[in-house]
Parts: structure tokens; sequence; C-alpha cells
């Protein structure tokens, strides 16, 4: 079972792409399969994966009915783009009596509202002109190149983050509860920070199953450098078939690597916090580049642009600044709320409207009539659908 997950996820996603840089290495024309991709494999292709592995290892008992199988295998709200479930954290949920309630449902429609806030009504307005400059970088002046660039960060992040919103609070509703896949990761102080708020449920994911079966940091430095790279170049190859994808994980991991060298304070202050966190924003953007764009060609366009100060249009993007001052409230909120709360951790930020009272449930309707009044109008789907 294990090895029949991994060859059709090979065969699917990775055949053509195999025999593409096989031929461009050695020259030949060996023919493409040119298979249509299933959709959402790689999310439930890694959740078969994590069932067989944990039960192998004794985390899990061997579920005996085909039905909760299947629906823990296919479970709709998250089947396309996540967030990968595990196991031990779902099927435990399907042998209990859970019920649709009044609360459940509250919190959840609220979840996703919020999700499509994200998706709809930002994120899908960014990608217009994100679309727009990284299609023609050298048509645009460096200082547009740059605030693309920042777009897209945002972009990426609420989209994502918006359809994990949507996925949680649809299986909210249904009665059945998600682990948070965001914890508003652009407030990180350094990548291995960026990495437990980012994609948590891939994150996790692969350092269960790849980088603790490696060794982790059990064999020592050199190994355990070589074991981040392994889970972080497969962790970009994850994502698509494409050389990008494998360079934005490589680019992830010597900054994992590098930042185990360095030596670690016991109690960072504020400013090295906050400094921290705008050079990691900085890092993930620039690597963000290469995740965005279609080849290596392109890539090396927007930088060299930004580089070598190139002129162009100019084009000062409205919603770019909305999306970055309500990014910005946004965290500020979640971290001033953790703090008054005594957490460590704000947990993903979740502002739940109290819809039982006349102020909660005219802010509510209100968000509604955002989502409705600025949706974007044109067809743009989840980023992650493509994976």
């Amino acid at each position: 079972m294990l090895w029949i997950s991994i060859a059709l996820l090979a065969i699917f996603k990775y055949a053509d792409f195999f025999v593409t840089s096989f031929n461009a290495v050695t020259g030949l024309s060996l023919p493409l399969l040119r298979l249509a991709l299933p959709i959402g494999i790689s999310f439930y292709t890694f959740q078969c994966l994590s069932y067989v592995i944990d039960v192998k290892r004794g985390k899990i008992e061997a579920e005996r009915s085909f039905v909760r199988m299947a629906l823990y295998i296919s479970f709709f709200p998250q089947l396309v783009a996540g967030p990968i479930v595990k196991a031990a954290d779902f099927l435990p949920q399907l042998k209990e009596d859970r019920r649709i309630t009044l609360k459940s449902f509250e919190t959840g429609i609220q979840l996703m509202i919020f999700g499509l806030i994200k998706k709809i009504v930002i994120a899908d307005h960014l990608s217009v002109f994100v679309d727009d400059v990284f299609r023609t970088p050298t048509a645009f002046h460096w200082l547009t190149i740059v605030l693309a660039v920042f777009s897209y960060a945002i972009q990426i992040y609420l989209d994502f983050s918006g359809y994990s919103d949507i996925a949680i609070g649809c299986a909210k509703i249904l009665g059945y509860d998600f682990l948070p896949n965001f914890n508003i990761p652009y407030i990180s102080e350094n990548v291995t920070v960026f990495w437990r708020r980012w994609h948590i449920s891939l994150s996790t994911w692969l350092r269960e199953y790849l980088y603790i079966p490696l060794g982790g940091n059990r064999k020592g430095k050199t190994r355990q450098y070589i074991n981040l790279l392994l889970t972080m170049l497969l962790g970009g190859l994850w994502h698509g078939a494409n050389w990008t994808f494998v360079f934005w994980g490589l680019l992830h991991g010597l900054a994992l690597c590098v930042d185990k060298m360095l030596p670690k304070k016991k109690a960072p202050k504020t400013l090295s916090k906050i400094l921290g966190a705008v050079g990691t924003f900085l890092f993930v953007s620039f690597t963000w580049i290469f995740f965005r764009s279609e080849n290596f060609s392109k890539a090396w366009m927007v930088i060299r642009g930004i580089v070598t100060l190139q002129s162009g249009v100019v084009q000062p993007f409205f919603w770019t600044f909305v999306a970055l001052i309500t990014v910005f409230t946004a965290t500020m909120a979640a971290v001033i709320r953790s703090k008054k709360l005594g957490q460590k951790s704000s947990e993903g930020y979740y502002p739940l409207l109290k819809l039982n009272t006349i102020p909660g449930l005219t802010l509510f309707f209100i968000l509604c009539g955002l989502v409705i009044g600025l949706a974007f109008t044109g067809e743009h789907p989840f980023v992650y659908f493509q994976f």
C-alpha cells in the first residue's frame, strides 16, 4: 500500500517531468505520457501514507470499516487543497457520535466567511496585478516589480489560508474538527519559526514522516543539515513538477541550516524579533519569486529588474495597500489578543462574533456584504488547486 501510493503519485504527477528533464540532458526525445493529473492527488496521497505509516508504527489500529476509510481519504472540504489531515486526528472522530449543532454552525460559517474575504475580496484582486507583472517583468519599473513580489507574498498567504479556513469551517459545520493550518506566519523571527506557522499540516507531515525517519538531529550536525536539505527539496518537489519548486525548497533548506548554525538566545528582545521578522519576510518574499515563476528565465527577469533598478511602467496598485493594511491590522490584533490571554502563540486568528447578539449579527452581515460587494468577478482558482 505504501509503495503503491508513492508509485501512483510519481507516475501521474512526475513522470513527464522526469522524462522531459532526461530528454533535456541526454538530447533524446522519449515520448511523454501526458496523463491527466487527478484532483487533489498530492493531498490524499500524503493522507494515505500517514495512515499506512502510523499503522505500521503501532500509533493507530488498522481501520476495518471501508466506509470510514473512504470518508477519511475523500472527505470533500479538504480533498482538493488540504489541509493534510492525519489519520490519527480524523479517524477517531468518525467513530464518535458527532452531531451538527448551532454552536458548530456559527463557528464554521464565520470561518468560511473569513476565508472568502481572504480569497475573493483580497487575494483574487491582487492576482490581476501579480499576473501582469510576472507575465512581462521587463516592461515594469523596478519599484512596481518589488510591489508585485510583495503582493504575491500576501496573495498566496491569503489564498491558501483562505481555502484552509473554508475547509476547516465546512468541516466544523458538519461536526468535525481540523487543526489550524496557518498561524500568522509573516511575524516569524526566523525561517524555522516560519515553517512552524506556514502550511502547518505539510510541515508537520514532512517532519514526522521524512525528517525524523531520516535521522532528524540525532546523528550529528552534518547529518542534520543533510536531512533538512533533503526534506525541503522533497517538500519543494511535492508542490509541483518543476525545477523552480525544487530550487525554492533548496533555498528554504539552506536557510533552515543557517538558522541551526546560529547561536540561539534564550529570550530575544522585542527589537531582535521585529528585525528577525522583517528579514524573514524579505527572504520568504524573495523565494516566492521562484515559486511563482513558470521557469528560471522568468524568475531571473524579475530579479534582474529589481537589482538593475530597471525603468519602465510605474503601476501603484490600490489593492496591494489594502491587503498590507488588512494583514498588518489583523496580525497586530492577534498578537495583542494573545498577550491579553497570556498565550505564547495566537494559534491562528479567528475574531469570532457572538451571533446571538444584535451587534455580532450586524457585523456578520456586514462581512457577508463585503464578500458580495467587493468580490473579484473574474475566474481565478485557488493557487493550491494545481498541486
